[in-house]
């Protein structure tokens, strides 16, 4: 388990905050509630609240070159009013003798102090960047440049007197170098957020900013479940609530925090030895050498001798060095200040041992064996100075240092007597179990090794592995150890030996006992079989629930596995105001593979006893990075009606493509290059599938097989602008040239890309209006799929229409739609359809169609982001494919969409429709007819929010509409209809006709050019003088009559019944066909 520590913030004059979202005047429109965190936003965005709960930390040394890109990094969070609050850490020179007239760094701490003084914090940043702004030579700051900007900023100003030896400027100057020092932080650069460090990968200011923002979303949702559950209000302090945590730490030591943890087994396995029989000791194995160590070891403990210590600590060091020595006066230190902690020290000689060199260790000894508490501290202390080492080593006699209350007697006789033996066995244990040399220096921590120890450990330090120590385990084996009836010491040794023993334990799951109150009616049990180990499994439940459903399957599939004992406790909500389960769900899920004469029986979903009298639509839910088809179905899976099926419905799908996807940005504008396109493919053959990219969160993705691909810009506008200059998720170095992307698991993959424009290209946009290369932009694979062959010709003048339909029922519509077209032009014309609802039949049909009628046809294919709201419903998520994915479902080289619904009838040339002008409009609709009063009752538009919103503005219908794709992609609309939509899609009564309300809504954000109404014409809204002028006519529902539509085509549109016939007998002849073909084969 890895875990995060945080460093403490310090205190306000460690840190110099140019910006305070609490108080600063600047952020004074934002709400300071912490409700506002619990309201939807789009993804990646993090909400502007007026509290100061994202805190950026900055380590400043105007002495080397990354100091620029710190204060780059801190002027675009500002100036953006990004919610984080900003402070700086100075660290210049420390010498008192060294002015700010020829050192840079000083220079700038006085400049900066004396306009926070003069003026505030917020202009002294300012100051601050025009400062680098006029840095030329190898990005670091001259005094020069400091003198420039004060002296053109601040004309008053006396430069001498603000920079000069005699500045009352300077306060406070070594404290960013003394906190620097404390955190233990090490090289810089350093950034904390949040007190915890930003890995040193992520410094320049491209990956800065996003691993920044990153954190800040992942806080933002740990804030919201705080606030959700309660814990935090509106009364709670910001600080006080992220610094207030156990891995809040005074300090970053790498080696306690982080470093591959070993700790001893300090269990005696029943040998017993003396610490100073050498002899014995040597042919111990590790664990009763560490046992014997432990057995015999002496401590330095609190006043009290009652008291358990929670952490033993074993200093281990030549304490005849200075380092050694040092080690033990910072270890005495942290003693004076601690009430957990109890104190060892294991002797290890750096050179050969007799008496003359161990003169201080063997004092030490003869102290913890004589003296006691104070005594012992204090004597201690005085032996670990190097003034006492020098004066001993110089021929003083130890018992001069003796203090009063001492019983010198006892440890002089003790001191002379003590002998070496100790210190060969304490060498011999560092050696065989410790891996030490002579003279290296590590600590023990409850049974926990650190070490070698090549740095100077701290007071701070000692602070820290006790805090680690105490809060990992020690604090709850204290609280079951202090009731037994066994002695202090004993005590403090069991709490040692038993968190040494758990500590090297795996780290197991968190368990959960879970008592129920009653288990008459909601739980239902079933037990395991008899005289075998079990697994104790409870689940929980909503009965009536998605995850209920699918819960039920993994239940019965678990039993199949293991052994279990089952308790299945029924979590019912009180109150229901409607049913809320309204489908049938299967989760397909095998406990193992089944094998039938060679062959892998298929997974099945069976619907059994299912009522015959609803109309019922079959759906797949799969996995987010899935794309799956339906290849195979007996009968019509959006209408299916049981009471008129005989025969059982059966439906194939397969698993077409594992979906890729990514986020891109341009690291010098830090924006999505919208319009970029990438492609993926191999090295036969290179474009296998392409994509385009959005602007929302820099999305992109692209649909493939498993294998290893190449991934590339697109050539022609993309290729001549951009370069790719970094990538993260891949298989391959950023500095081997081409992007390899191993496709190898069923999960999806989700990539980072990095690109940049081309110096020569800075100024030149992908969606501008000039002329692409002939043949570039000629088909976008990623989505869409040819299933003819294409003219070598590329034609010019194209007639672009789009619809959608699911069902055999709005698919014989979409047909007859098709045929009306083509009647009504002499324009050629592309068709392209979502592929993702449309049934094997239509597929299959469609490419003899194109043939017979001589049109063109695509069929564009689109996953649902996971980012985005999710639809459940299929209407809905047909209705979100309408109009969310405009900008990304079809190439850069189609300048001109037309949607037309699958219910329509065309009787005029659409060519006039896509010429005509939009007004800068990125998109044209046709506005609801008002002409048939007696339906005015249903027309919703005209009443409550609608028209308190449009505001007299026309309320338009979605089922014709033109699209200007390049106007569209210049505005970014399809980021903003995706940015309104996921904020109001939240609510489940919002955007009841999605297709329509959302443009509706945008109105004022996205422009909507209204069509004349004779482009559609509808009998429910449009009286019937209207209709003989009408350029297509829509069969919209009826919320009056509720006429069924087959009725209403043949009794609203005479031609409907001809060109229906003629798809038949097209229809007819081709069933013919393919029969006589299966015929022949049989009788060859």
């Amino acid at each position: 388990m890895t875990v995060s520590f945080i460093q403490y913030l310090g205190s306000p004059i460690d840190i110099k905050w140019i910006n305070d979202l609490e108080n600063d005047y600047l952020y004074v429109a934002w709400p300071a509630s912490c409700q506002e965190l619990l309201k939807s936003l789009f993804p990646g965005k993090i909400p502007s609240i007026r509290r100061n709960f994202h805190n950026l930390v900055l380590f400043i040394d105007p002495a080397q070159e990354y100091t620029l890109n710190f204060i780059k990094l801190a002027e675009v969070l500002y100036y953006r009013k990004i919610p984080v609050r900003i402070g700086f850490v100075f660290i210049v020179n420390t010498d008192d003798e060294v002015d700010g007239t020829n050192d840079a760094g000083v220079a700038l701490w006085r400049a900066f102090n004396y306009v926070a003084e003069e003026y505030d914090v917020s202009q002294a940043f300012v100051f601050i960047t025009q400062m680098y702004q006029k840095v030329k030579s190898q990005n670091i700051i001259t005094v020069d440049n400091v003198k420039s900007v004060l002296q053109d900023k601040f004309p008053q100003a006396d430069i001498l007197d603000i920079l000069g030896i005699n500045s009352r400027y300077d306060d406070k100057r070594k404290a960013g170098a003394s906190f620097y020092k404390v955190t233990g932080l090490g090289p810089l650069p350093q950034a904390l957020y949040n007190g915890e460090s930003l890995n040193h990968e992520d410094l320049n200011i491209q990956k800065l900013e996003r691993a920044l923002l990153q954190k800040m979303m992942d806080v933002t949702i740990y804030l919201q479940r705080e606030v959700f559950m309660g814990t935090l209000n509106d009364r709670t302090n910001a600080i006080d609530f992220l610094m207030d945590k156990n891995n809040v730490v005074p300090r970053i030591n790498h080696l306690i925090l982080y470093s591959e943890q070993q700790y001893l087994n300090l269990i005696s396995t029943s040998v017993t030895a003396d610490v100073e029989d050498f002899s014995t000791f040597f042919f111990l194995d590790s664990q009763d050498k560490s046992a014997v160590i432990a057995e015999n070891m002496y401590y330095l403990t609190q006043e009290d001798e009652d008291v358990i210590s929670s952490v033993t600590l074993w200093i281990i060091a030549d304490f005849d060095k200075p380092s050694g020595r040092n080690m033990l006066l910072n270890a005495l230190k942290h003693m004076k200040t601690t009430f957990r902690s109890r104190l060892g020290v294991i002797y290890n000689p750096t050179s050969k041992i007799n008496e003359e060199n161990t003169a201080i260790s063997r004092g030490i000894l003869a102290a913890f064996l004589t003296l006691k508490n104070n005594f012992l501290g204090n004597f201690l202390r005085k032996l670990a100075r190097e003034e006492t080492a020098t004066a001993i080593y110089s021929g003083d006699k130890i018992k001069t240092f003796l203090t009063e209350g001492m019983d010198k007697d006892a440890f002089e006789k003790k001191y002379n007597t003590v002998g070496v033996n100790i210190f060969r066995t304490h060498q011999l244990f560092c050696q065989d179990v410790l891996k030490l040399r002579p003279g290296e220096r590590g600590i023990v921590s409850n049974g926990k090794f650190l070490g070698p120890l090549n740095e100077n450990f701290c007071e701070e330090d000692f602070f820290l592995l006790e805090k680690i120590t105490f809060t990992n385990l020690a604090e709850k084996i204290k609280g079951i150890v202090e009731n037994m009836a066994i002695n202090s010491k004993n005590k403090s040794d069991l709490v040692m030996k038993v968190d040494a023993l758990v500590s090297s334990l795996p780290t197991p799951e968190s368990r959960y006992n879970v008592a129920f109150l009653k288990e008459n009616h909601s739980i239902m049990k079933v037990n395991p079989q008899e005289n075998d180990m079990f697994f104790d499994v409870i689940a929980i439940v909503d009965p009536l629930t998605r995850e209920a459903q699918m819960m039920a399957q993994l239940l019965i599939v678990l039993g199949k596995i293991i052994n279990m004992k089952l308790k299945l406790f029924m979590n019912c909500r009180s109150k229901l105001s409607e049913a809320p389960l309204k489908s049938f769900y299967r989760f397909v899920l095998e406990p193992e593979l089944t094998l039938v004469s060679n062959n892998v029986i298929e997974p099945v979903a069976k619907f059994l006893d299912i009522p015959e009298s609803p109309l019922l639509t079959l759906n797949m839910i799969t996995p987010g990075g899935w794309l799956v088809e339906t290849v195979h179905s007996n009968c019509d899976l959006d209408n299916i009606h049981l009471k008129d099926i005989e025969r059982t419905v059966i439906a194939e799908y397969e698993l077409e493509y594992l979906l890729l996807e990514g986020h891109c940005f341009d690291t010098t504008t830090e924006q999505s290059p919208r319009g970029l396109q990438f492609t993926l493919g191999t090295k036969n053959q290179p474009v296998a599938v392409d994509t385009i990219v959005m602007a929302n969160l820099g999305y992109f993705q692209l649909k493939a097989n498993p294998g290893a691909w190449i991934l590339k810009l697109r050539q022609g506008k993309s290729e001549d602008i951009y370069q790719i200059i970094g990538h993260e998720g891949t298989d391959s170095q950023v500095d081997l040239g081409d992007v390899i992307v191993v496709l190898n698991s069923f999960k999806s993959k989700i990539l980072a890309i990095q690109v940049q424009k081309k110096p020569d290209k800075i100024k030149e946009d992908i969606l501008t209006d000039k002329k692409e290369k002939k043949g570039m932009w000629d088909s976008i694979k990623s989505f869409t799929r040819s299933l003819h062959k294409e003219k070598d010709k590329k034609e010019t003048d194209v007639l672009n229409i789009f619809s959608v339909a699911s069902g055999h029922l709005y698919e014989r519509f979409l047909r007859i739609m098709m045929l009306s077209v083509l009647r009504n032009t002499k324009t050629p014309v592309k068709f392209w359809f979502l592929k993702n609802y449309l049934s094997p039949t239509f597929k299959e049909v469609i490419p003899y169609m194109a043939k017979e009628y001589g049109f063109q046809y695509e069929l564009v294919q689109y996953k649902w982001p996971r980012w985005l709201h999710q639809q459940t419903e299929k209407q809905r998520i047909i209705w979100g494919y309408k109009i969310l994915f405009l900008d990304v479902l079809f190439p850069l080289a189609v300048d001109k969409i037309i949607f037309v619904d699958a219910d329509q009838i065309v009787r005029h040339d659409l060519k006039e429709l896509r010429d005509f002008d939009l007004g800068g409009a990125p998109y044209g609709y046709t506005p609801f007819c008002d002409s048939r009063t007696d339906m005015d009752g249903y027309r919703f538009w005209k009443k409550g929010y609608w028209a308190s919103h449009l505001l007299r503005r026309k309320y338009h219908i979605s089922a014709l509409y033109v699209v200007d794709l390049k106007r569209f992609r210049r505005i970014a609309a399809g980021d903003r209809l995706r940015g309104q939509y996921q904020a109001l899609s939240q609510d489940p009564n919002s955007l009841s006709n999605l297709d329509q309300d959302l443009p509706n809504n945008m109105i004022y954000r996205v422009a909507i050019k209204s069509l004349p109404q004779d482009w559609l014409w509808c009998e429910t809204w449009c009286d019937d003088e209207s209709k003989q002028r009408a350029k297509t006519i829509d069969l919209c529902n009826n919320p009056k009559t509720k006429e069924p539509k087959l009725k209403a085509a043949v009794r609203i549109v005479p031609e409907w019944v001809e060109y229906d016939t003629e798809i038949r007998q097209l229809l007819d002849h081709l069933e013919n066909k393919k029969k006589n073909a299966i015929l022949t084969h049989d009788e060859l």
